[in-house]
């Protein structure tokens, strides 16, 4: 892989870049989430360049009572927890998915198998370590039995669909509008309004990335052609500024600045505005268009954009993960030394996990094609002229 992204790479080199990327973003971003930049500066005395332990020391387990866990020392967090329960789901259904896969599929998977951990350093369901936005997938689906194309309405608006929809990206390589209206359809079962709009996106983002010869500019004209309100406005005010600057330093203010009109959690992440968080034509999700920023001021080079996000602060552990993804796609070198330290200390096998999404997407694209053809043929049945080369 070249040291930057430019749409090198093979299908099996892409999931790879992508997967393990956003698994090294997520975890190198889960130390410093909530913070700001000033914050994870003086905590770490300069910027964050790489792994680095929890927040509050030894005395993690009991700071933060609400949320007991052990984010730091490259563990990874329910960004990658979500991101490999997907690929299990795309493992058995072999196929592309839909709502129908969520409430059939994944909510069975994270309600009844327990695994590692690495928050928490035990084995439990994952049910017991997801945020609250992804056990209401549980509620709603497994307790409530809604309509899983309806289940995420009323469900806290933020970028927990987003987060782990890489894989979809991937499944629709080179397709970002494949991947767009798959991504919509599960992510109905989890988010509504711009959260499922940004899942959509991100998506698009990642599929847009594995074309050969792509780039991040095309990455996000990608998305800007399939984007809708204020995520679109929100990708196109954080981008428009980002293409001024070539290092993450002199970026940090400036796309916070461009994102926060669209931003519904406000000025202060730990403490958000009474109209965090609701459905809006006119908001977006934060995460999604800093990642996209920091993937343009990097130009695709994987430490730049990750340690951009993961300084950037407030939600880093998703932008982190959105960016890695990303520039692991576009096929930027993810490096070795952090996806080692990741790997043993997550206790996660990352390349598993793409070698299995790689399979399946072959089996999808097969089946697509011979679906496609069998389409034109019975279309120059009916229309009488045959199909175009």
């Amino acid at each position: 892989m070249t040291p930057k992204g430019e749409g090198t790479g093979t299908l099996d080199e892409r999931i790879t870049g992508a997967l393990v990327g956003a698994a090294v973003g997520d975890a190198l971003g889960g130390p410093v989430e909530g913070y700001s930049p000033e914050q994870i500066a003086e905590r770490h005395g300069g910027r964050v360049h790489g792994v680095v332990g929890p927040w509050n020391g030894d005395a993690w387990p009991t700071a933060r009572p609400i949320a007991p866990y052990h984010k730091g020392d490259g563990h990874v967090t329910d960004d990658t927890l979500m991101t490999h329960a997907l690929v299990r789901v795309y493992a058995e259904v072999r196929d592309h998915l839909d709502a129908y896969a969520v409430a059939e599929h994944l909510v069975p998977d994270l309600m009844t198998t327990p695994r590692w951990i690495p928050e928490l350093e035990a084995e439990a369901l994952p049910l017991q370590r997801i945020f609250l936005a992804e056990k209401w997938m549980v509620t709603r689906l497994h307790y409530g039995h809604a309509d899983p194309r309806e289940a995420g309405t009323g469900n806290i608006v933020n970028c927990g669909a987003a987060m782990y929809m890489a894989p979809v990206g991937l499944v629709n390589a080179a397709n970002p509008a494949g991947a767009y209206a798959e991504a919509l359809d599960v992510a109905g079962a989890h988010q509504s309004s711009y959260g499922r709009e940004a899942a959509g996106v991100f998506a698009a983002a990642v599929a847009a990335a594995c074309s050969p010869g792509a780039t991040p500019g095309s990455v996000v004209a990608a998305c800007l052609s399939l984007a809708k309100d204020g995520t679109r406005e929100a990708v196109e005010a954080v981008c428009e500024v980002a293409s001024r600057h070539t290092d993450f330093e002199s970026a940090l203010v400036p796309l916070r600045r461009a994102v926060a009109p669209f931003d519904t959690v406000g000025p202060d992440y730990r403490s958000p505005s009474l109209g965090a968080r609701r459905p809006s034509r006119l908001h977006s999700i934060e995460e999604l268009p800093v990642a996209l920023g920091m993937l343009l001021v990097s130009g695709g080079d994987f430490r730049h954009a990750v340690l951009g996000s993961v300084n950037y602060g407030r939600d880093c552990d998703s932008i982190a993960t959105m960016a890695g993804a990303l520039a692991g796609a576009l096929g930027a070198e993810v490096p070795h030394d952090w996806a080692k330290t990741v790997a043993e200390s997550s206790r996660l096998d990352l390349d598993a996990p793409a070698r299995t999404l790689a399979e399946v997407t072959r089996e999808i694209f097969d089946r697509d094609v011979h679906h496609r053809r069998a389409h034109e043929a019975a279309y120059t049945a009916l229309a009488g002229t045959p199909c175009s080369d």
